[in-house]
């Protein structure tokens, strides 16, 4: 009689040693009587299915921040827009700045301005995911994150606040609802990870602020800014284009826009997080092997689960975590 296979169990941590602080939050962050809807809490979780995908969202705060007192600097939007096979998921994660006042503030209105952003855009946005048309959307949602970002800075301005010190980092994916589509959509602004789960293997797709994208593939692309010689099929003479009368121009982020569409497998699970599980992912390889094992199997986790695996802690990473996967049926 053969004897079933050992089940794993969730575990506190990895490595070979244990994490300096405790494993439970310690110390809430300092109230504001007259500003109660200031308050972060410690953990935000959520879920669901659409189509063929599975998707589990996680933020929870830092080892540091839950011995410290401080508030969770990363914020976590999950929402969908429209209905049946039209409608559109969005994820959004952003991350203030370290050791600034009011960081958790501007992570969420980061989150805030570019999921009103989506919102409104969303019934295009499906047709051209839906369409493949890749160049459409990398100019499209970079235009939307600009000028989310430059809300942000404005909202600094009102504030008298340094826009340098009342900023965040901006990371989404998008979804279609509908079955037959398996394009899978990533864009955003400073650090942390996107990673893709096949056949049991981490492959790190990040994209590089440098990166090469080859020549675009018909019908799913736009076109080359030159021809195969070299010559410039649009001319940059340096001018900046004046603002419109009607809107001003928005800033360039501070940080390089960073995009990538990609075509789900069945099996596949899509990583993408903050850099709080970025860093320790791509630092410890015994924390990788986990999650692997964990998030490989034939049925995604339940949110318990998911929360459980999510904050295994590595000694030396105490960042907040937030993280969101999408399991492919």
């Amino acid at each position: 009689m053969e004897r079933p296979a050992p089940v794993s169990r969730s575990r506190g941590h990895v490595g070979t040693r244990p994490p300096t602080y405790d494993a439970e939050p310690t110390a809430l962050p300092a109230a504001d009587p007259d500003d109660l809807d200031d308050l972060v809490a410690d953990t935000v979780l959520d879920g669901a299915r659409y189509g063929a995908c599975t998707v589990r969202a996680v933020s929870l705060r830092g080892d540091s921040a839950r011995y410290r007192g401080e508030p969770r600097r990363d914020a976590l939007l999950t929402a969908r827009f429209g209905t049946g096979e039209h409608a559109l998921l969005l994820v959004a994660m952003a991350t203030g700045a370290r050791a600034r006042p009011g960081a958790h503030r501007a992570a969420a209105e980061a989150c805030h301005w570019i999921g009103r952003a989506v919102g409104r855009s969303h019934a295009r946005l499906v047709e051209d995911i839906r369409d493949g048309r890749r160049g459409d959307l990398k100019s499209g949602l970079h235009r939307l994150t600009d000028r989310s970002l430059g809300k942000l800075r404005a909202s600094a301005s009102e504030q008298g606040v340094d826009p340098g010190e009342y900023a965040a980092s901006l990371r989404c994916l998008l979804l279609s609802a509908d079955p037959g589509c398996r394009t899978r959509v990533f864009f955003g602004v400073g650090p942390g990870g996107l990673f893709r789960l096949r056949e049991g293997e981490w492959q790190d797709i990040e994209p590089q602020v440098a990166e090469v994208k080859g020549d675009p593939v018909l019908s799913f692309g736009s076109p080359p800014s030159e021809t195969p010689e070299g010559d410039r099929l649009t001319m940059d003479l340096g001018i900046p284009t004046p603002p419109s009368p009607y809107e001003p121009a928005p800033e360039p982020p501070r940080e390089p826009f960073r995009f990538r569409t990609s075509v789900a497998r069945p099996g596949d699970t899509l990583l993408m997080c903050s850099g709080g599980l970025a860093e320790p992912l791509r630092g410890e390889p015994e924390l990788g092997e986990y999650l692997a094992e964990r998030w490989s199997r034939p049925d995604p986790p339940g949110l318990a689960a998911f929360l459980a695996d999510s904050q295994v802690r590595v000694k030396g990473y105490a960042d907040d975590r937030t993280a969101a996967a999408v399991w492919e049926a």
